[in-house]
């Protein structure tokens, strides 16, 4: 899996690549040669597995476009949180257009390449796109949101910080919180 397009990944994601990376280049290696005669075939597969993990790293890594947002302009693009509906069942998904192998655990992300990233790549919010399926089936979607994965980040932290103060008791006089608070409405994040 060689590159050259620029590959949008989260800061986390690319420090875990770096943290696998450095963990898989600093195992000892046994000298297994080209032609694998005479060796145990998992201690071969495992050898050769590791060796295409390391090139996939180094690629992911090499190519790797961290801490820059794409505009915030509503265009469905790598590095956007992407909300969209499936048109024929109404449901909402919400994710990253990223990169598979670079996952944050935070959001689910597809990669560009895939059926649905390269369907809804470029398109404007309100926009409708078809992808394919396996089986042959075209499924039409809308574009509902898309966002830069920062301001969604940042979306994040101010929506828990204004949760936790809502939540949190009212102080009564003497410094004492009360016990039975009365019920505060919550407010649901902004989309």
């Amino acid at each position: 899996m060689t590159s050259t397009e620029r590959i949008w990944m989260t800061p986390q994601a690319h420090s875990r690549l770096q943290t696998e990376l450095s963990a898989l280049c600093s195992r000892p290696s046994i000298e297994v040669p080209e032609d694998f005669m005479g060796y145990d075939d998992t201690l071969v597969a495992n050898h050769v597995a590791r060796r295409v993990r390391i090139r996939q790293l180094e690629d992911l890594l090499k190519h790797a476009v961290v801490g820059e947002d794409p505009p915030d302009d509503g265009i469905a693009e790598p590095g956007m949180v992407l909300t969209i509906r499936y048109d024929d069942t109404g449901e909402i998904e919400t994710f990253l257009l990223g990169v598979r192998g670079a996952e944050d655990a935070g959001i689910e992300v597809y990669s560009i390449h895939s059926p649905l990233g390269s369907a809804i790549a470029g398109a404007r919010v309100g926009e409708q796109r078809t992808y394919g399926i396996p089986n042959g089936t075209h499924l039409p979607v809308t574009l509902l949101k898309a966002v830069p994965y920062s301001g969604i980040t940042r979306i994040r932290k101010v929506h828990r910080a204004s949760t936790a103060a809502r939540h949190s008791p009212p102080a009564r006089a003497g410094g004492h919180t009360a016990t039975a608070a009365r019920p505060r409405p919550v407010i649901p994040p902004s989309t």
